[in-house]
């Protein structure tokens, strides 16, 4: 579903998909219904910002920041014509442990040289091939990061207070709330309890009706007015900002870029991931096209803008973008208008939102893990193939107990093995019947028989009492790559022992490797040295010059065009042989 056509210029995939919708004519019709969708998608936005902030280990002030310009941003610029930019869950653990590790500042320069990634990864067109991870790592991914979520909302779900920092790795995080558990607080229970099931009992009665804003309003006015003792936004953060901070870029000293260059490699590896995998969405849910190169340029762009306003990691959100497309968007005007709604609503109502519970927003972040996790297709994976199964369940715990890099990158890996293994199944070897023929009936005087077969019955027919002897005749059908020549060149040297011509009908060979063409001229050394001749038969002239160029070729290996070239060649006496 990738838009990767260069036109005639070479510039057309960079080109924003703004431009394209406008040339095609944008009216005020259009206007109005990407303000719906815009001001919809602002709503969805506004409590999953904060509680996403929350959860990583920075203010809540933070997501509304990243929200606004790294939203505006990504529409703005974006191959993606339904695109919602802002922050994602699934960085909720990366930028924790990297707000542990090298603070607030280090976390604003990561994200900055995510950005420089990510355009640089653009410029040299990766996105063409980032779109090619295979479906059950993403599954595998998707639900590991479901998982972490959840567990990170633990503790404020029931109100628990842990005597230092939250460990970040989940055995021991789970060890200390379970410590922790004489605290728990049944206000803090009961509010997560009832945001989480007016969301979900909104989601099935109104899926209409702006849930978790709904939700998050009526939690709050039942904490403030039952006087329940829970922890809210203004008691952990104090009053938020109702403006955008003034711009500044971070501080760019060796040891900082020493200490930032991990993590915003982790940052760009994933932020490519998430909003390609969201701009396919997009695609499927409306059937349009996206410009993956495009798209990773204006996520750069969107990261860089973010952290020079204080905000943190940007990608594209499948939750909101699915939003924008079921809302009606024409187009990222609605994008870029969701923006500039929160804008406003954080210039309005920054001090409601000092009232808001910590365990209502645990509740969300609840809802969207359970929504992540993807159960059915796991399951579904699971029970597929063993392959499959291998590479979600590895992946999903890799994410889980280990590191979401290295989760994505063993799961590809292993992904690509089973791919191997599979196609490498597919070639088939199969030996072809030859009949042992008398000249007479290779050229008979009389002309050919009537009924237009031989004297002997059909061609195919092999003669059992007088089989051939001077030639074998096998069948190569799929691509002959490395994993194929691995499993083949065996059994082709079993066969190429004895001096006689080896004939292989390579007609169903759509594609040949190196390591292909490698297995074919020892073979056809191996069968000169005994005294045979090997004969490559019925290949394309494309594959036919990559052999040659690669050392397979004349004297060693005859090509001929079919079997029956064969046949005539070697019942010709050798005074009249020609060469091939």
């Amino acid at each position: 579903m990738t838009d990767t056509s260069r036109g005639h210029n070479g510039l057309t995939e960079f080109l924003p998909k703004i431009l394209t919708v406008w040339r095609e004519g944008y009216g005020l019709h259009d206007l109005r219904a990407d303000a719906l969708a815009g001001l919809t998608v602002a709503i969805v936005a506004l409590p999953l910002s904060m509680a996403i902030a929350i959860a990583s280990g920075v203010g809540p002030e933070r997501g509304l920041y990243t929200a606004i310009v790294g939203g505006f941003l990504v529409s703005a610029l974006g191959g993606s014509r339904y695109q919602v930019g802002g922050p994602a869950g699934a960085f909720i653990v990366l930028v924790s442990a990297c707000v542990m590790a090298v603070g607030l500042e280090g976390l604003i320069l990561a994200t900055f040289l995510s950005g420089v990634f990510l355009v640089a990864a653009g410029a040299l067109r990766f996105g063409t091939y980032i779109r090619y991870i295979p479906y059950p790592v993403t599954v595998g991914f998707t639900a590991g990061i479901a998982v972490i979520i959840f567990a990170s909302q633990i503790r404020e779900m029931f109100g628990l207070t842990l005597p230092g920092a939250e460990p970040a790795e989940i055995f021991e995080k789970l060890h200390a709330l379970w410590a922790a558990r004489g605290t728990f607080s049944p206000a803090a229970v009961a509010v997560a309890a009832l945001m989480a099931g007016l969301i979900l009992g909104l989601r099935k009665t109104r899926p209409h009706w702006p849930g978790m804003l709904i939700a998050i309003s009526v939690a709050s006015v039942v904490a403030a007015l039952a006087g329940l003792s829970v922890d809210t936004i203004g008691s952990r953060f104090g009053a938020l900002p109702n403006l955008l901070p003034a711009p500044a870029l971070p501080g760019f000293g060796l040891a900082q870029l020493q200490a930032a260059l991990p993590w915003a490699l982790s940052f760009a590896l994933l932020g490519a991931i998430e909003s390609l995998l969201s701009a396919v969405v997009a695609d499927g849910m409306s059937g349009t096209r996206h410009r993956s190169n495009a798209e990773l340029v204006a996520q750069g762009v969107a990261n860089m803008g973010s952290a020079v306003f204080g905000g943190f990691c940007v990608t594209g959100t499948i939750a909101r973008t699915a939003t924008n497309v079921r809302a009606g968007s024409r187009g990222p005007v609605s994008g870029m208008l969701h923006a500039l709604f929160l804008l406003a609503f954080m210039m309005v109502a920054a001090p409601l939102a000092a009232y808001i519970p910590l365990a209502a927003l645990a509740g969300v972040l609840g809802v969207v893990a359970w929504g992540m996790a993807e159960r059915h297709e796991f399951v579904s994976l699971v029970k597929s193939s063993r392959g499959d199964a291998m590479v979600v369940s590895v992946t999903f715990l890799l994410v889980v107990f280990r590191d979401l890099t290295e989760g994505i990158i063993v799961g590809f890996a292993l992904a690509g093995l089973v791919f191997i293994r599979r196609m490498s199944e597919s070639v088939e070897m199969q030996p072809k019947a030859v009949r042992k023929t008398r000249p007479e009936d290779a050229t008979p005087k009389d002309g050919p028989p009537k009924d237009g077969l031989p004297k002997d019955g059909p061609e195919e027919a092999p003669d059992e009492e007088a089989p051939r002897e001077d030639r074998v005749v096998y069948t190569l059908r799929g691509p002959y790559f490395f994993g194929a020549a691995a499993q083949m060149g065996g059994v082709l040297e079993r066969i190429a022992e004895a001096p006689r011509a080896f004939v292989l009908d390579m007609t169903e060979v759509p594609l040949i490797d190196s390591s292909g063409a490698r297995s074919f001229h020892m073979l056809a050394g191996r069968a000169q040295r005994r005294g045979g001749q090997l004969y490559l038969v019925g290949l394309s002239a494309p594959l036919r010059r990559q052999l040659e160029a690669q050392g397979v070729r004349a004297p060693e290996v005859r090509y001929l065009p079919d079997i029956a070239a064969v046949d005539r060649l070697l019942d010709t006496p050798r005074s009249e042989d020609e060469s091939t």
